[in-house]
């Protein structure tokens, strides 16, 4: 029978149970990355088996597969490879997203391929990021795919960078080169303007589960925490009230009843973005520039059950805001706070990541989505491609070209047929996001992150 390499197989040697209910009180988004063959979707199956995370029906299945393979062990790397394709190839492909809780957090963990054909799958999967985990295989240091996902993550303004250094078992479990890789993963992402802080290193042993749940033996030079103890602690990017308040309107609410609570309701349904509201404060309405005060706050369950507004909305809570003026606002208008709003701008200089097979010239006329509003665009230029492929610890720099390719990520010059409120990107993740969309078919074309506005 044949048997897996130790890159790719855990033993198993004690049953797995489901999680029962825990409570939590704030959820944190992963995103995993490495190169191929570093051993990432087994630290991901490893950190689901070794914190209770799979039912037993999913441990059935993926030994089932192992066996079908002629494996005589069981490969934990099924649990995040999911597809059929993946699974006959040993790669991974999409990004197969997965849930899980501890006592202290929730967890959702999209674990991205590694391969460089599908960096589009990495932007998707890390766009919404609180943290990225870095694999890096502890005998080959950082290679070129590696710097790739690491640019990527600082392109998407992810908060916090987790350098697994995976396979230290193979290297004796050498505290040197610990050091010497998690060094040269701190020059590069600050090559890149990642700040130091940002950036945690923890030695693992995939295979064997070392310092991935529980502390290892084999490290006692290590004294940090094991990478779900950082993860249980790691703030989210978006705490309560970070930012300023900012809402997409998604719904005018105006019911058709006599019942004499909604008799002359209306409201204006979204989700909170960043910041927080209550009531009282002064808003405004983007694009008009309308300004108004919020005079309540509800919600679905609040208001079946009577209740009197909510005190405050935080992100990313869903409600409807009560205004105290009849301005006009429509669908795909922003509530944002008065004080400290964005100017609307027809003119959007960008970083985008170029997810069509078919490439993107200048002139090329496509449709921005940003929140809820959705208006035409042209390609104005494009300035250039980022070059991630030659990054050796220096900034990013931009290739002169005409045209963007599938995967590729460059900077390009927008106009817009109406002024839309966008923001840096690098102030405000969510507000200063958008999408290209065809016109025709309504394809997804790229995401985009607001450079400078106006």
């Amino acid at each position: 029978m044949s048997t897996l390499t130790e890159e790719a197989t855990v033993p198993v040697t004690e049953p797995i149970r489901a999680v029962g209910p825990v409570e939590t009180t704030t959820l944190l988004r992963i995103a995993t990355a490495g190169s191929v063959d570093d051993g990432k979707s087994t630290l991901v199956g490893r950190l689901l088996y070794d914190s209770k995370s799979v039912l037993t029906d999913q441990l059935d299945a993926v030994e089932r597969v192992s066996r079908d393979k002629g494996y005589d062990v069981t490969d934990l790397a099924l649990l995040t490879d999911g597809l059929r394709a993946e699974r006959e190839q040993g790669i991974t492909i999409d990004v197969a997203y997965r849930y899980f809780a501890t006592a202290r957090r929730s967890f959702v963990l999209a674990d991205c391929p590694g391969h460089v054909q599908y960096t589009r799958n990495t932007v998707t999967g890390a766009s919404t990021a609180d943290v990225v985990v870095l694999l890096v295989d502890a005998r080959k240091g950082l290679l070129e795919q590696t710097r790739r996902h690491l640019a990527v993550a600082a392109l998407l303004r992810v908060p916090h960078v987790v350098v697994a250094v995976n396979k230290i078992d193979l290297v004796d479990w050498s505290q040197d080169r610990f050091a010497q890789i998690a060094a040269d993963l701190r020059r590069a992402a600050g090559a890149l303007g990642v700040a130091e802080d940002a950036v945690h290193a923890v030695p693992v042993s995939a295979l064997r589960g070392d310092n991935v749940v529980d502390p290892s033996g084999n490290t006692p030079w290590y004294d940090g925490p094991t990478l779900l103890e950082l993860l249980e602690t790691l703030p989210a990017a978006d705490s309560a009230e970070s930012g300023s308040f900012r809402l997409a309107v998604q719904h005018v609410v105006r019911p058709r009843t006599d019942d004499d609570l909604f008799r002359d309701y209306r409201g204006y349904a979204g989700q909170v973005a960043a910041g927080v509201v209550r009531p009282g404060d002064a808003v405004v309405v983007l694009p008009s520039g309308r300004r108004t005060t919020v005079v309540g706050i509800d919600t679905a369950d609040s208001l079946a059950a009577g209740r009197d507004t909510l005190p405050a909305a935080y992100a990313p809570q869903s409600v409807t805001l009560r205004l105290a003026d009849d301005v006009d606002v429509a669908h795909g208008d922003l509530l944002a706070a008065a004080d400290d709003a964005p100017v609307p701008t027809q003119d959007v200089t960008a970083t985008l990541a170029w997810l069509a097979d078919r490439p993107l010239a200048a002139r090329t006329t496509v449709l921005l989505k940003h929140g809820t509003r959705t208006v035409k665009a042209q390609v104005r230029e494009i300035p250039g491609r980022i070059d991630l492929d030659s990054l050796h610890g220096d900034t990013v720099g931009l290739t002169a070209t005409d045209r963007l390719d599938l995967n590729d990520l460059g900077r390009v010059v927008l106009r817009l047929a109406a002024p839309v409120p966008v923001e840096p990107y690098a102030r405000a993740r969510r507000t200063g996001a958008f999408l290209l969309i065809d016109p025709d078919d309504g394809a997804t074309l790229a995401a985009g992150m607001v450079t400078a506005a106006g």
